[in-house]
């Protein structure tokens, strides 16, 4: 193997899979296998020994799972990026990943090209994921958007801004022409998504939370 080697360790307890890895890295002149863990714990430990520039990570193991093991790791080692290589796409594990420092996060059925491909992205900090895996984060951003903003609507938060300019529902309809059974039912709405019980509590939080320009 020549300097510019990119090094590998291989973490999962299943001997097979690492069996199976390790075959895979001798194909590609550029990747070098310097060790395989069967645990997390053991990972940390081959880390801080070994100076793998890349590893790739089962996410459930006995003992420390895959995040915890990724969280130290990069602590420990920050140079040292990680890849998850999984055979589970559920959002919490996708999300404990990524938010513990995994680079990439891919599913067991991947390529051998498209994950040497990725180890080399990972080696120059480019992250890779499965498409389901960026399916998880569009989906989580989208979450937090709705929460930060209590789930209002384009036209709940028009009005919302209107009731803290002080405007009657009576004012409000006529400014957004609209009915002023509308007006109320959206008000209602209002009140329910925010958890307040009043107007006078509505327009407190809108100003607390920056929900109107």
């Amino acid at each position: 193997m020549s300097e510019d080697s990119i090094k590998v360790l291989i973490v999962d307890d299943h001997a097979m899979v690492r069996n199976g890895l390790s075959t895979f890295l001798t194909v590609f002149d550029d990747l070098e296998l310097v060790g395989e863990s069967s645990s997390g714990e053991e990972a940390i430990r081959h880390c801080r020994t070994l100076n793998p520039d890349v590893v790739l990570m089962d996410m459930v193991m006995p003992g420390m799972d895959g995040a915890t093991a990724t969280r130290h790791i990069r602590e420990e080692c920050p140079n040292t990026q990680i890849i998850v290589l999984t055979s589970f796409k559920e959002d919490d594990l996708v999300q404990g990943a990524l938010e513990a420092g995994a680079i990439g996060y891919l599913l067991k059925n991947v390529g051998a090209d498209e994950l040497a491909a990725a180890i080399r992205r990972a080696h120059v900090g480019s992250p890779t994921l499965a498409p389901e895996a960026a399916q998880v984060l569009m989906h989580a951003a989208t979450r937090k958007e709705e929460n930060e903003n209590f789930g209002l609507t384009d036209r709940e938060r028009e009005i919302l801004q209107a009731m803290v300019k002080g405007l009657s529902n009576p004012e409000i309809a006529d400014r957004l022409v609209v009915s002023r059974s509308t007006v109320k039912f959206h008000v209602s709405n209002i009140l329910m998504k925010l958890g307040v019980s009043s107007r006078t509590e509505a327009v407190a939080l809108a100003l607390q939370r920056g929900l109107v320009d």
